[in-house]
């Protein structure tokens, strides 16, 4: 049996990039929620924030955290060209056009981003020393990159709720035509739903980068991972995004100090198919 503060450490420790996964996670299911489109780009997406923070930082020497507005801007911008060449023609046909579609871009991504960074893996070499709470010790990037995350989560929520543009967002998720015919310009609002998941998912890869290596194919774990959080906490919510997050990051927190690390996604995804089996429409999703 392992020491409590070992357990509690490496609890704690996991619950701390939960938020960070939650925050991936967002961008995925705010694209479902809007427009019911799966975007299979995501993986390669959280990739190109990695190495826009790494660039900006090993380049430019601009501070990680100072770089990462630039590096979400850049997200907004790739979600927006994303969606108008390659979603927006095959958004009203069957959801396989536009799987097909992202897949597309993510084989694009994946086969430009090999040629040009090879798959040699980076790291943002960067520290913040560690937090320590008696014999708790945390690392200060850990607790820094869950924090961004919650006050992503915060700029998002302001956004869709308390702002003009937002309540749109919301019209043309709830009910697109009906949107129109209040004069609500659907397909710009599409496609700034699109560019704002981008921005949370370059967003997460930025924050990413500065805890752990990553290559060019790093970003599939993360979409995965993005995936079974989705299906934990309600497809197209994002609370439920930031739960399945906190869940997740529990799970891997809470296994590594009892069982093999092998372990842990196994146990993951076992979760994964329990859920769908048990509530489909995850823990905060419509019964």
């Amino acid at each position: 049996m392992p020491p409590p503060d070992v357990i509690l450490a490496s609890v704690l420790d996991g619950l701390l990039l939960g938020f960070v996964y939650g925050l991936a996670a967002m961008g995925l299911t705010l694209i479902w929620g809007v427009m019911e489109v799966i975007n299979l780009a995501h993986g390669p997406v959280i990739t190109l924030g990695m190495f826009g923070l790494f660039f900006l930082f090993q380049e430019l020497g601009l501070h990680p955290y100072l770089a990462l507005p630039l590096v979400v801007v850049g997200g907004l911008l790739l979600g927006l060209l994303i969606y108008g060449v390659a979603v927006h023609r095959v958004l009203d046909a069957p959801h396989l056009s536009t799987l097909l579609a992202t897949f597309s871009v993510n084989m694009m991504i994946i086969g430009l981003g090999t040629a040009a960074f090879t798959t040699t893996p980076r790291n943002v070499d960067f520290s913040l020393g560690a937090v320590e709470i008696g014999p708790l010790r945390l690392l200060g990037t850990r607790v820094v990159a869950a924090l961004a995350a919650v006050l992503f989560t915060l700029a998002l929520y302001a956004f869709l709720y308390r702002t003009r543009t937002g309540k749109m967002v919301r019209a043309v998720a709830n009910n697109r035509a009906a949107a129109e015919l209040m004069g609500i310009p659907s397909t710009r609002i599409l496609a700034l739903s699109f560019g704002i998941g981008t921005l949370l998912a370059t967003g997460a890869g930025g924050l990413i980068a500065t805890l752990f290596p990553f290559n060019i194919f790093t970003g599939g774990v993360y979409e995965l991972k993005s995936f079974v959080i989705c299906v934990l906490g309600g497809l197209g919510n994002p609370t439920g995004a930031l739960l399945g997050g906190i869940i997740l990051g529990f799970i891997e927190g809470f296994i590594p100090p009892f069982l093999p690390v092998g372990w842990t996604p196994v146990i993951e995804f076992v979760l994964f198919v329990v859920i769908l089996l048990i509530r489909p429409s995850g823990l905060l999703g419509a019964r």
